[in-house]
């Protein structure tokens, strides 16, 4: 499979299992199938905030800050053109760049257009004046608000690379070591998965880097739990409802990880999965549909849902960019 179209798989599958998710988010399953029908969500709805109404299609924080992920890792590579073309490019260092994006992101968050279920622990963070870091932790949160946004840093960087950055722009608002050793795994296995290694591959090879690191046994029990459902062939409602509601950040790690294993073929299935619970569901959908648009390829997302996705154009250029700066990965 081409790399460009897993790049595009993976912005655009993550923007649309937030698009889907979103409208659900904080709703019981049994209420979602009640007002849904008996498979729940199947297609785009619109939604609202107390402040704003959003057409179907649109995402939610999850996705803004994902794009300032992505934005951030790119101006990190900027040259400094002022200067002669024999003298060093200057290349920034991505943690501030990435921060640098955050802070631009929080200071929309004043208009009520722009407030689409932004996380607490992410807004005080950044209002504070801090950026957080693995070493100098800003607080102990381990909110799904970390791992939510990390999906271009496995685009952007190879293996073991991949894990460090996203686990340190987790850490600029999330620091608990949970909430950003779970956000580098994740981007971990997305590194591996765009170089066309199979999912319980990338798992296994990722887990193994991540047993280097103090503090990771609850990332590493939810994602020894997420395979251990998988491979009991655990019906999916079941499954989830083990490994959690995905609000912290392990939980969605795992519940991700298990609707891609149960689903490797099938994008929509598997993050319908993911979006019809009782919990976090833009956060699981956009983490499922990563996973799932970054195996399968931008032609595995459904047209209809990408028909009518925001900011379809902007997410594939993110995409493009991130793929003509870094790729191919090895």
């Amino acid at each position: 499979m081409p790399e460009m179209t897993r790049f595009k798989g993976c912005i655009l599958g993550h923007a649309v299992g937030d698009a889907l998710g979103a409208p659900v988010e904080f709703i019981a399953r049994d209420i979602i199938l009640a007002d849904h029908g008996p498979e729940g969500v199947t297609d785009m709805r619109p939604w609202h905030t107390e402040g704003s109404a959003f057409r179907k299609g649109s995402w939610t924080d999850d996705t803004q800050m994902m794009i300032a992920t992505a934005q951030g890792i790119l101006d990190a590579d900027e040259k400094d053109l002022a200067v002669s073309p024999s003298t060093i490019p200057k290349v920034l260092d991505p943690i501030d760049t990435v921060a640098s994006r955050y802070l631009e992101w929080v200071a929309t968050q004043d208009d009520p257009s722009n407030q689409r279920y932004p996380g607490t622990t992410c807004l005080s963070a950044l209002r504070s004046g801090v950026i957080g870091s693995t070493f100098e932790p800003i607080n102990d949160r381990k909110g799904a608000g970390g791992i939510m946004r990390v999906a271009p840093a496995g685009l952007a960087y190879p293996p073991e690379r991949a894990f460090d950055n996203a686990a340190e722009f987790a850490a600029i608002t999330h620091g608990h070591p949970t909430g950003y050793l779970s956000a580098g795994f994740y981007a971990d296995v997305i590194a591996r998965l765009t170089t066309g290694a199979a999912l319980p591959e990338a798992i296994a090879e990722t887990r193994e880097y991540l047993l280097g690191f103090d503090d990771s046994q609850q990332t590493r029990n939810a994602v020894d739990l997420a395979v251990e459902l998988h491979m009991a062939e655990d019906d999916i409602e079941p499954g989830i409802e083990r490994i959690g509601q995905g609000w912290v950040a392990e939980e969605a790690l795992g519940i991700a990880l298990f609707c891609a294993l149960n689903s490797p073929e099938e994008f929509a299935l598997g993050t319908l999965s993911a979006v019809n619970i009782t919990g976090d569901s833009d956060t699981t959908g956009a983490l499922t549909g990563a996973l799932l648009g970054t195996m399968l390829g931008e032609s595995s997302i459904p047209g209809s849902w990408l028909m009518v996705l925001e900011g379809r154009d902007i997410l594939s250029d993110l995409a493009t960019r991130l793929h003509d700066l870094w790729g191919p990965i090895g």
